[in-house]
């Protein structure tokens, strides 16, 4: 199968989408060293294999100095040479993108880092690629102005065939509600041949409008029975979740933040509209899974914030998933907030393992028409 090079690997959600989809995950970059153990640790765990040209633990700009970009350039001549096909997948830092954030563009300190991305992707030149990022690059003017130009080059100056789309992943089946865009970039295709995005999607609607359960009085400690007739789908919920992922036996099950305002108690369930304290509903999917600029997501029924292991299972992960027990918590929910939902990833790798075979399948057909 072909093969992929990740940056701004994360925990690498991303990167185990891909490889469950059947993709070769060759090399791994990222710049913060937790993160990096964080990825390790979790494949080890999985009994994923150690990526075959290692892991580079430092900025994604070194790959464009002439030493790293050389480097870099050999790994992927080196792959080609075995017959497969390189992607470059990644997701830039998005805060200066992000609606939420602190709208700096790609002037920002992780603003820039897309257009890093988007140099080396020139520069080197991968068969596909993959760039996600926030809604807001795509929904905001400014933005949007940097990442249309961006496209324009990935045409005009790399020869790529470009497939773009806002998805919330509950498309794929992840109980969280999380738009992000997915720009796939294809190298020498044919723009005749469909990306089909909803081939694996399970649900093509807008979720969000389904009847959802209301707010309510939080009830400490009170278990409730799955829902027989609901009129949404239980398996986006967070309590399907939860109990799909065992949360309170993970290995990351009682890591948490402790509450520092007895105001939590005070929260109803399933009242997420605050910037800061939002308690879950058992029976609704999860706002974003964004654990920065102090936003608090609590459990729905017990009195605290949610633990590793619940925000794991919130981004769909497997329950075998699991971090370290002694990465400090601030780094755990921010490298699980960064990421990209499992299903998501799963899903969109599957669909670009289609699209590639299909244009393998076409391009003897345009040949023999020349």
């Amino acid at each position: 199968m072909h093969s992929i090079i990740s940056f701004f690997t994360g925990a690498g959600f991303l990167d185990l989408g891909f490889e469950k989809a059947g993709f070769t995950v060759d090399m791994v970059n990222e710049f913060d060293p937790e993160f990096l153990r964080g990825y390790r640790h979790s494949r080890e765990g999985l009994g994923s294999p150690e990526p075959f040209y290692g892991h580079h633990l430092g900025s994604v700009e070194e790959f464009l100095s002439p030493e790293f970009g050389d480097r870099l350039e050999r790994i992927v001549a080196d792959i080609r040479a075995q017959g497969r096909k390189v992607g470059f997948v990644g997701g830039p830092p998005c805060p200066d993108f992000s609606v939420a954030g602190k709208q700096a563009g790609f002037e920002g300190d992780n603003g820039r880092l897309s257009q890093v991305y988007a140099d080396l992707i020139l520069a080197i030149k991968p068969d596909f690629f993959v760039f996600e990022n926030v809604k807001g690059l795509w929904s905001t003017k400014v933005h949007r102005e940097f990442y249309d130009r961006m496209k324009a080059d990935f045409v005009d100056r790399g020869g790529y065939v470009l497939n773009d789309r806002l998805i919330n992943a509950m498309s794929y089946g992840v109980g969280q509600d999380r738009e992000r865009i997915f720009l796939v970039g294809t190298l020498d295709a044919d723009p005749e041949v469909p990306f089909r995005w909803d081939d694996e999607m399970v649900h093509t609607a807008d979720m969000t409008r389904l009847p959802w359960p209301k707010e309510r009085d939080f009830n400490p400690g009170v278990i409730e029975d799955e829902p027989e007739e609901s009129g949404f789908p239980v398996e986006l919920t967070v309590e399907y979740w939860f109990r799909k992922n065992n949360v309170l036996g993970h290995p990351n099950g009682n890591m948490h933040f402790v509450p520092k305002s007895g105001r939590i108690t005070q929260v109803p369930e399933g009242s997420t509209k605050a910037k800061s304290m939002k308690r879950l509903h058992r029976w609704r999917y999860s706002p974003t899974a964004a654990y920065g600029n102090n936003e608090v997501h609590l459990h729905p029924y017990l009195p605290r914030r949610i633990t590793v292991a619940e925000a794991l299972a919130i981004q769909s992960l497997p329950a075998e998933y699991a971090l370290p027990t002694d990465m400090p918590l601030s780094k755990c929910f921010k490298t699980i907030g960064n990421g990209v939902p499992f299903l998501a990833a799963l899903g969109l790798a599957k669909t670009i393992s289609r699209y590639l075979v299909e244009q393998d399948e076409r391009r003897p057909m345009l040949e023999a028409a020349e």
